[in-house]
């Protein structure tokens, strides 16, 4: 698994395959997708997912532990999830 998301806070082993499998392999390529868009390939994918990847990934997107995320944030995400047309 040659990826820098290995590394990278708040993802683990299953996440990054995850992400691997919908093409994202880098930190750089997830900033480019966005977590909402990320999450939505891997969403669609078939992986059972939870909002927690969600907030994960965008907790690494903007260094921060995914739990720092308050509510206000974390329901925007989700709001986000509900419009994303991809």
């Amino acid at each position: 698994m040659a990826t820098d998301l290995i590394e990278t806070k708040n993802l683990g082993k299953t996440s990054v395959q995850w992400l691997n499998a919908v093409g994202i392999r880098t930190l750089e390529q997830l900033h480019e997708v966005g977590s909402v868009a990320a999450y939505c390939k891997v969403r669609d994918r078939g992986f059972k997912v939870s909002k927690v990847l969600l907030y994960a990934m965008e907790g690494a997107l903007i260094g921060a532990h995914w739990n720092e995320l308050d509510n206000d944030y974390k329901q925007r995400l989700l709001s986000e999830v509900d419009r994303f047309q991809g």
